[in-house]
């Protein structure tokens, strides 16, 4: 089973729409190693994330990160270790188009 280390998905969503960072590919498994969030402006902003089993609508019971404040100017990185499935996919929604950067890095397991 090869292992690829690689950045799995990047975005920076112009609105406040939920923007899809990342889906894993068929007969694959991903394993999430570190998530960042880059705040590119002067103006605070707050980040949603969430992990969509097999594609599932968002909701309160797949966020992992609800409203959290990303300071003007700054990143936050969560060192995370989530393991996810084919088909699953991992979805993101900043406060405020163009504020927010979203990077994914981590390992896909391929049959």
């Amino acid at each position: 089973m090869p292992i690829n280390y690689k950045i799995l998905g990047q975005a920076h969503p112009a609105g406040t729409s939920e923007t899809d960072l990342y889906t894993v590919p068929s007969s694959t498994q991903a394993v999430i190693s570190t998530l960042t969030i880059t705040n590119v402006t002067g103006n605070g902003a707050s980040a949603r994330v969430w992990i969509r089993n097999n594609g599932a609508t968002t909701a309160h019971s797949n966020a992992i990160l609800f409203d959290v404040s990303i300071g003007a100017n700054s990143i936050a990185a969560f060192t995370l270790g989530l393991t996810v499935d084919a088909a699953d996919v991992i979805t993101v929604r900043g406060s405020a188009g163009n504020h927010l950067t979203f990077q994914v890095f981590g390992s896909e397991i391929t049959a």
